[in-house]
């Protein structure tokens, strides 16, 4: 039998996931989640098989509680609306066996875990394309400026923090203009979050 928990903030789907995954023959749904501290409390409490993740959580994301979990036996699937090639990239990093969308086929869930638990990974085409499609390209030094706006500093405060003079921040963050093609720094911001870049 596959012991499963399932961590989900949205309760009806949360219910509808466990409901689903008991009808088949050889899963049990062990534990429910709203978030990731519980799914990660649940995992090392009740050492399922599979845990079933969303991304957008209250407290931890699934993708920090995925990251956490990485040294357990479970083995963590994402499920998500979310078809952001950062998100992926991250997924990758944090090592898990699998990143389906939420609108794909219900009867493909199932058919996943099992094959997850067979040691296969799977991962839904779509995010497979655009991570060969879009690479971020922003510098490092560049996303350390842009993640620096984003938290609300100015540029005199991300000067200081960064110890370069101010026109160099004002050179940066035109550049991060360009390269991300939008014409200010809210765009900026938001296009950088759409694309799950943003660590």
């Amino acid at each position: 039998m596959i012991k499963i928990v399932i961590a989900e903030d949205q309760r009806m789907l949360l219910g509808a996931l466990g409901s689903l995954l008991d009808l088949e023959d050889d899963m049990t749904v062990v534990g429910k989640a709203n978030n990731g501290m519980e799914a990660i409390e649940l995992v090392k409490k009740l050492r399922p098989d599979i845990c079933i993740m969303d991304i957008e959580m209250p407290g931890k994301t699934g993708l920090e509680a995925a990251e956490e979990l990485k040294e357990q036996s479970c083995k963590v699937i994402i499920l998500t609306t979310f078809a952001r090639s950062g998100y992926f990239e991250r997924a990758l990093k944090a090592g898990v066996s699998g990143y389906l969308l939420k609108d794909s086929p219900s009867e493909e869930l199932a058919s996943s875990i099992r094959s997850v638990m067979t040691g296969n990974r799977i991962y839904a085409p779509e995010l497979i394309d655009d991570m060969y499609k879009e690479e971020n390209p922003l510098t490092e030094r560049e996303k350390e400026v842009l993640s620096l706006v984003a938290d609300g500093k100015n540029t005199k405060e991300i000067a200081d923090e960064l110890s370069i003079k101010t026109g160099t921040v004002r050179n940066y963050i035109s550049m991060i203009l360009d390269k991300l093609e939008v014409k200010n720094r809210i765009e900026a911001i938001s296009r950088f979050k759409e694309k799950g870049w943003f660590k």
